[in-house]
C-alpha cells in the first residue's frame, strides 16, 4: 500500500512512497544520475520512445525539461516523478502523470520508463502501484489512462497487473522511434480500486 507525504508549496512537489521505492519530482542535482542511466539505457529505450534529439542528454536540455515539469506542476497540468530505490537512493526510471483534464473529465495520462539495468524486476510495476492512490486520493481524479505499443508485452503485463483495463486501439497514435505507431489503450477508473 502506497502512502504520500504532503510537502509545503515552497518545496519541489509531492513524494509518493511504495514498496521499497519512492517517487519524487526531479531536481537539478539528479542530472548526473539521470544522464548516465538514460545513456546506458538508450538502446533499450529507443524502440518505445519518441526519437531523441541530438542534445537529449545535455544539462541545458535537462534544465529545460525541469522548467517544463515545474510549470506543469504549478498549473496542475502534470506531475513528473523520478523513481528511486529506498535502500540506496538509486535512480531507477521515471513516471509522468500528464495531460490532466479537470471539469467533467477528471483524468490524466500515465507514462513511464525504466533504466535497462532495472527492467524485468517488477520495479516499475511497484512504482505504478504506488502512484495510483496519489492519482485518485490526492489529485482527486476519476480516470487514469495509458497507452502502449501492441508489441510491448512488458508494458501490457505491467498495466494489466496494476488493474488497468484494455479499452481499444488508437491507430497511428504516437510518433515513436520516428514512426507513427498504433497503440493499445488502457484505463483505470477510481471504482476499479475500491476495496
Amino acid at each position: 500500500m502506497a502512502f504520500l507525504r504532503s510537502v509545503p508549496a515552497h518545496d519541489a512537489g509531492p513524494v509518493v512512497y511504495g514498496d521499497h521505492l519512492y517517487l519524487r519530482v526531479p531536481h537539478i542535482q539528479d542530472y548526473p544520475a539521470w544522464a548516465e542511466l538514460r545513456a546506458q539505457s538508450r538502446e533499450f529505450l529507443t524502440p518505445w520512445e519518441p526519437t531523441w534529439s541530438s542534445n537529449e542528454l545535455t544539462k541545458v536540455s535537462y534544465r529545460r525539461r525541469l522548467k517544463h515539469y515545474a510549470r506543469d506542476l504549478r498549473e496542475d497540468l502534470g506531475y513528473a516523478f523520478f523513481l528511486f530505490r529506498k535502500s540506496d537512493e538509486m535512480l531507477l526510471g521515471g513516471l509522468t502523470l500528464s495531460n490532466i483534464r479537470r471539469g467533467v473529465t477528471q483524468a490524466c495520462t500515465l507514462g513511464y520508463w525504466i533504466g535497462a539495468p532495472y527492467a524485468g524486476q517488477g520495479l516499475m510495476t511497484s512504482g505504478v502501484a504506488a502512484v495510483i492512490p496519489f492519482v485518485f486520493e490526492s489529485l482527486c481524479l476519476h480516470r487514469l489512462e495509458a497507452a502502449c505499443l501492441s508489441h510491448n508485452d512488458s508494458s501490457k503485463r505491467l498495466l494489466e497487473k496494476a488493474g488497468f483495463k484494455h479499452e481499444g486501439l488508437a491507430r497511428r497514435y504516437l510518433k515513436i522511434n520516428g514512426m507513427w505507431q498504433d497503440h493499445l489503450l488502457y484505463a483505470l477508473i477510481e471504482e476499479d480500486c475500491a476495496p
